[in-house]
């Protein structure tokens, strides 16, 4: 199984970037990883939320195949500690799919189109993060998956 990320915009702050980085490489000694990120929409300020939801929900379908499981993180999604969250990751590697995408929308959500496809909705809190940490949490959040699934000691430290 391969795991995806989608994101729209690029991460401006290096530093948060390097820590990204850092935990997509421990992830890919568990799983095949691919992190896609999407451009922002030009002249979005020229849009309305609507029309921004729109292109973005189109270049976001873009990039997903029908038999992709698409997941979307999504402040109104199921929450999960981090151990049932590595069995809900067992649990998809254990169903035989080829990939499981997550999604991290814009700054408005999703369109309509987006929310007909995905399968799942996921919210890592109840408090509101910047598109740019939850790339981070995610990513941490698969990786620490892993290593509970694994027996290994990073969740305990």
């Amino acid at each position: 199984m391969t795991i995806k990320l989608i994101a729209i915009g690029k991460t401006d702050n290096k530093q948060l970037q390097s820590l990204i980085d850092d935990y997509t490489k421990r992830l890919e000694h568990y799983i095949r990883f691919e992190f896609d990120i999407i451009p922002d929409i030009k002249n979005a300020k020229n849009l309305s939320e609507t029309q921004q939801k729109q292109k973005e929900g189109e270049l976001i379908l873009n990039k997903i195949n029908n038999s992709d499981v698409l997941i979307l993180l999504d402040e109104n999604g199921k929450h999960y500690s981090s151990i049932e969250f590595s069995k809900y990751l067992q649990k998809h590697m254990n169903s035989g799919i080829k990939q499981l995408v997550f999604v991290i929308g814009g700054p408005y959500g999703f369109s309509q189109d987006v929310y007909n496809k995905a399968r799942g909705k996921l919210s890592l809190s109840k408090m509101t993060f910047s598109h740019q940490m939850v790339r981070l949490f995610i990513v941490e959040q698969l990786y620490r998956g892993f290593t509970i699934l694994r027996n290994e000691p990073y969740h305990h430290r």
